[in-house]
């Protein structure tokens, strides 16, 4: 990313770009999670009902970033809007976590769910577009809820990895732990991101540095890296 300072058409472009990602976002997961909610209760899978309420806790945190981008001037809402999507943070880990060990306790009777792994398929090709697109976004803006956002929406490309693995091996050869094993890894690395966002890490000098910096300022932060996708 470079240095200089946005002009103000580019930041209201990339400003636009950000909302209608959101707006993405939102509509992608509002489906996946109706859709999972579904068929998780039709094949008795509490993991399909749990990806499907993680969809929405990615509802929630892309509405933080189209409450953020409506407003007139966007910075002014980005501390809190990154600490709104800390506690998104907290409850996928949360959720996360209790249907990991619910699932694990009771062991696994989930009949085997075609529409369920067709969902993490079409969650697979989906989500790592919309990360790419919104980390490159947030970058050139210097956005760090539009980078937390991404890291969100990251993690739920990892669950939907973790949920195809756990209703395949559940399918074929009836590994049932696999999956709520693997998951709560995945809820501790929610939780890490979830501190980061709260404390104001996720890309805290990513913004595009003023003239006043002088022209041997660089960007501090890793996250400014064109090498980081």
């Amino acid at each position: 990313m470079s240095t200089s300072v946005l002009s103000p058409e580019r930041r209201a472009a990339l400003s636009r770009r950000s909302l209608w990602l959101a707006y993405a976002t939102a509509g992608y997961n509002l489906l996946e999670g109706l859709v999972a909610i579904a068929a998780g209760a039709a094949a008795s899978s509490t993991a399909l009902i749990g990806f499907g309420l993680d969809s929405f806790v990615e509802v929630s945190s892309a509405a933080v970033l189209i409450w953020q981008f409506r407003s007139r001037v966007p910075e002014n809402r980005e501390r809190l809007a990154l600490r709104l999507i800390g506690v998104s943070f907290f409850a996928l880990a949360a959720w996360v976590t209790f249907d990991a060990l619910r699932s694990l306790l009771a062991g696994g009777d989930a009949d085997p769910s075609p529409v369920g792994i067709g969902l993490a398929v079409a969650s697979l090709l989906v989500m790592p577009l919309l990360v790419r697109a919104k980390r490159r976004t947030g970058r050139e803006l210097g956005s760090a809820t539009v980078m937390a956002d991404s890291t969100q929406t990251l993690l739920c490309t990892y669950l939907s990895a973790v949920l195809l693995a756990g209703l395949v091996l559940n399918a074929v050869w009836g590994w049932s732990w696999a999956d709520p094993i693997a998951a709560l890894v995945i809820a501790g690395v929610a939780v890490k991101e979830g501190v980061e966002a709260w404390r104001g890490e996720h890309c805290d000098d990513c913004a595009p540095l003023p003239a006043a910096a002088g022209p041997g300022s660089t960007c501090a932060d890793s996250c400014c890296s064109d090498g980081k996708a």
